[in-house]
């Protein structure tokens, strides 16, 4: 057992490492490229912060494990409104941008609706995958759009071959960190679920989850504390939409497979419970102060243990 914890401490970090080198690489080859912030932030970022949810669902779900696999999106998904922003909040009071407010947050509340209602039949396959694919591509479009309308156009800075190649090779070994973090992971958390009675679904949305969602803590407290709130709400939001339509997209695109009934009857109700709660709370208040982040903990912690019980 000892050993099975070692390996997922070292897949956690090998996951996070991966993460931070594809995101800076990625990042800043696009940047070099002279592709508009705006555009790498929706694109290039938001992707790259949820690879680690990526590989390892994929892996899960090839593996025939597919508690890990969807919990640990829902579980990430919760982590992330409910700790990364509660923790976000408690640093630095945090102010929710009206275009987020008009149309991200709605429309990522409306995917996850979408989510939960395509798995209800206990089977996530190819023609689900085709629509959470779509409904990614429309946000994409429409949130460079107005990106677009508000902005304008900008170039960046002249891009140097030399440059370029560098930020690949470090994308490369995001990569490679990112596939060998997600195997061991998924290995050490299959073989810990059974050997300790917990269901794969739990380690899922505990354990897995919080490894996965590292990237977007990370990123989303240091924007915090700079007073970037936009950056720290952001990347939650965009964060959670790539998670459900990206992620679960492919999975189901690439290895359909059936979803644990358990999960949607409190799993699937509490993502989209914290989700309509952080929607209210942006629509009434504007914003999120300590106070507010120390009911969103206290909503994970609350999650995390009635999850342990039931």
């Amino acid at each position: 057992m000892l050993s099975d914890v070692g390996i997922l401490f070292i897949g956690l970090v090998l996951l996070y490492a991966g993460s931070e080198f594809l995101v800076r690489g990625a990042a800043s080859t696009a940047l070099l490229l002279s592709i508009r912030p705006v555009v790498v932030g929706l694109t290039v970022v938001a992707f790259a912060t949820s690879a680690p949810e990526l590989l390892v669902s994929l892996v899960a779900s090839v593996r025939g494990a597919g508690g890990i696999s969807v919990g640990n999106i829902l579980g990430s998904n919760v982590i992330n409104i409910a700790l990364v922003l509660g923790i976000s909040a408690m640093i630095k009071p945090i102010t929710i941008n009206r275009q987020i407010i008009r149309f991200d947050l709605p429309y990522m509340l409306g995917a996850s609706f979408v989510f939960w209602i395509l798995c209800m039949d206990g089977y996530i396959g190819y023609g689900d995958g085709v629509i959470l694919l779509v409904l990614l591509v429309v946000f994409l479009f429409f949130g460079i759009k107005n990106s677009k309308e508000k902005n304008g156009q900008k170039r960046i800075r002249e891009s140097s071959p030399r440059a370029i190649a560098i930020n690949c090779l470090i994308m490369v070994a995001g990569l490679v960190g990112l596939a060998k973090g997600a195997e061991m992971v998924v290995q050490s958390a299959i073989v810990m679920a059974r050997g300790i009675g917990l269901s794969e679904a739990f380690i899922g949305i505990s354990v897995v989850a919080l490894g996965t969602s590292l990237p977007e803590l990370a990123t989303s407290a240091v924007a915090a504390s700079r007073g970037e709130s936009d950056l720290s709400v952001g990347n939650v939001v965009g964060s959670n939409l790539f998670n459900i339509c990206l992620v679960m997209g492919v999975v189901g695109i690439l290895n359909p497979m059936p979803v644990e009934k358990e999960l949607l009857v409190f799993e699937f109700p509490c993502m989209v419970a914290i989700a309509m709660l952080f929607a209210l709370i942006a629509i009434l208040k504007g914003q999120m102060g300590r106070k507010t982040g120390f009911v969103l903990i206290f909503s994970f912690v609350s999650y995390l243990l009635i999850s342990y019980v039931k």
